[in-house]
Formats: C-alpha cells, sequence, structure tokens
C-alpha cells in the first residue's frame, strides 16, 4: 500500500497540521493515540481499551503489515489517526477505512478532513476503487464529516455487540 510521506494542512490554530504515516519510529505514539480514542470514544470502535492495552509490541507492530495508518499532529502534539485495510473476505477492489478518531479539543477544525483525504488519496493511489466504512448511527458529525468526501450510506445496519449493541451505518464511496 501506499504511504504517502505527510501532507499539511493550516487550521484555525496556531500550529499547523500534518499528516504522516505510522512507521516504527513512531509506533509507540501511534498506541498511545489508539489507546486514548478508545477511551475518549470507546462507542467508535469494534475493539475495547481493555483489550487494545494488553497488546504486546510485536501486536502493534503487526498492524503496520495489515493497514496503512496515519497520525495527525498539531506542532508535536498528536491529534488524531485513522486508517485503510483490505479484508481478504472482500473483493480486492475494495478497501475500509477505520480507526478514525479526532481529539476533542481540534474537533471540528479540519484535522478529520485532512486524514481521511490522506486516506483517499491513498486508497486511489493503492489501485482501489471503492472504501468502505462503518459509523455509529448516534455519530452524525462524522457522518457529515464522511458525506463532505463523498460517501454515500449503502443502506446496511449491523449491531456492534460491544457497548450494549450500537447501530452502525454503512457506507461506501466510489474512487473510480
Amino acid at each position: 500500500m501506499a504511504e504517502p510521506a505527510g501532507v499539511m494542512g493550516t487550521l484555525e490554530m496556531a500550529e499547523p497540521v500534518r499528516v504522516v504515516p505510522v512507521t516504527e519510529d513512531n509506533l509507540r505514539t501511534y498506541r498511545d493515540v489508539r489507546l486514548a480514542a478508545l477511551l475518549d470514544t470507546p462507542r467508535a470502535f469494534a475493539n475495547t481499551y481493555a483489550v487494545s492495552a494488553a497488546y504486546s509490541d510485536e501486536s502493534w507492530r503487526a498492524r503496520l503489515t495489515t493497514m496503512n495508518v496515519w497520525l495527525a499532529f498539531a506542532g508535536d502534539r498528536p491529534v488524531g489517526t485513522v486508517a485503510i485495510y483490505h479484508d481478504d473476505e472482500q473483493p480486492p477492489e475494495e478497501i475500509y477505512l477505520i480507526g478514525m478518531w479526532v481529539s476533542a479539543s481540534v474537533r471540528g477544525r479540519g484535522v478529520g478532513d485532512l486524514l481521511v483525504a490522506t486516506a483517499l488519496d491513498a486508497a486511489r493511489e493503492d489501485g482501489y476503487a471503492r472504501v468502505h466504512l462503518e459509523v455509529a448511527k448516534e455519530n452524525e458529525p462524522a457522518q457529515r464529516l464522511y458525506e463532505r468526501h463523498g460517501f454515500a450510506p449503502t443502506g446496511t445496519t449491523w449491531d456492534n455487540p460491544l457497548y450494549g449493541g450500537i447501530c452502525e451505518l454503512g457506507y461506501a464511496l466510489e474512487l473510480r
């Protein structure tokens, strides 16, 4: 999968925001951001803090072999993450956008847009024709974010068994 060197964006913040791929060099930062995301918005993910906190360093490293992952930084401060992942059971032209999270301190300031744009650019560069994602029905701000980038509801839903069966909505975007 393609890994862009980094994307810069400007926000209504004093610090410039950049999006960089997760590598061995910043894997510990990614782990910390992912765990913070699971504490901040646990109902937005298909995993729990307890499970993720117990992962070994090797398990965290293994993520880099199965998906492209990015971190957003405002100055030196990590403020978000996103990933794209191809499941072997998916058609070869499809990929999932997963693990999207933006720190509450910068929500509504364009960080989510930069992360989604970075993931979509990589999916295009890697030759994927379609991107799928799932978002909690209750998470209207995230739905609006995805819709701004061209995602549309697919009509599919499923009940996430974590946290009492949250209704997840399927979204998709045709890249070609």
